[in-house]
């Protein structure tokens, strides 16, 4: 076993989020096409004494039993039967409460790596099991790819890259403030037909991303946490509509929000567009450009 071992534990958007109602057991089944990122938080593994010790660069984020990371890797001794502990450090670079899937991909790369730690303890399908018992996107980072996820997002199937989107950037703008994931879900009871959505988006949007002009995919994004979001924050309906005026070719908040991406059509039209952009409403909010083929 290494003494340590360093992790880049990646973000994601969601292409497509599309809710198509309410379970009996409280979540909501949807279909939503989720794409990752090349913006990367960092986990270092340490061998510990006895339990999990966690420490952060994000004085804001509590370290505790509540943390995904620390959930994960209880877990993961738990499941392993593994008597002696692990100290990890998290070094954040994605926003917190962004809708990018930054706290979900730390508690799947914290499995990742504590399995490669402790020398392949746990099956694949067991790690699966572990992230479905954390949090429905944690599944979705098990693996590197685009996917297709359904039921309450935990059931991920893996797509090849999209040629729609190659050689494109993504523009991340987080506004500053973050929505809550369980607000969201509950205010679509004032939104019917962002809570009960039409089915077979999904597949519609991946053929148009398989075979077609990135302009005939972008047509078809869609996301129905946008409805209550983007009546409770204007601003980010501002944001889309000043990013698609100035040549994105498409301009969606990712996931629950509050996160505002746009693809450009390559990484010069990006900063190009984040210029345009930080001139309009001030170059203090957080922004990032990222190859969407992460090189």
């Amino acid at each position: 076993m290494p003494v340590t071992l360093e992790k880049s534990s990646p973000c994601k958007v969601n292409l497509l989020l599309n809710i198509l109602g309410r379970r009996a057991d409280g979540f909501h089944e949807l279909e939503t096409v989720m794409h990752p990122v090349n913006l990367c938080d960092r986990l270092v593994f340490e061998r510990g004494s006895h339990g999990v010790e966690l420490t952060c660069s994000d004085p804001g984020l509590p370290t505790g039993t509540d943390n995904l990371v620390h959930r994960a890797a209880s877990a993961f001794l738990r499941a392993a039967q593994i008597p002696e502990g692990v100290r990890v450090r998290l070094d954040k670079r994605i926003p917190l409460a962004a809708g990018l899937g930054g706290g979900s991909g730390n508690a799947a790369t914290t499995l990742l790596g504590m399995n490669e730690f402790f020398g392949h303890p746990l099956s694949p399908a067991t790690l699966v099991e572990l992230a479905a018992a954390l949090g429905s996107d944690v599944p979705f980072f098990l693996q590197s790819q685009p996917a297709l996820a359904t039921g309450r997002g935990e059931i991920i199937q893996p797509l090849d890259p999209f040629p729609a989107l190659r050689g494109t950037a993504w523009l991340l703008i987080h506004p500053g403030f973050g929505i809550a994931t369980a607000w969201a879900y509950r205010s679509l009871a004032r939104f019917p037909s962002a809570l009960k959505g039409e089915p077979g988006r999904a597949q519609r949007l991946i053929a148009l991303l398989q075979t077609s002009e990135l302009s005939a995919a972008a047509s078809q994004f869609y996301n129905a946490l946008e409805a209550p979001a983007l009546e409770k924050f204007p601003l980010l309906a501002l944001y889309q509509e000043f990013l698609r005026a100035n040549g994105a070719a498409a301009a969606l908040m990712s996931g629950s929000g509050s996160t505002t991406f746009a693809i450009a059509r390559s990484v010069t039209e990006a900063e190009v567009l984040r210029e345009k952009f930080n001139g309009r409403f001030g170059s203090k909010t957080w922004t990032a450009v990222i190859p969407v083929d992460g090189e």
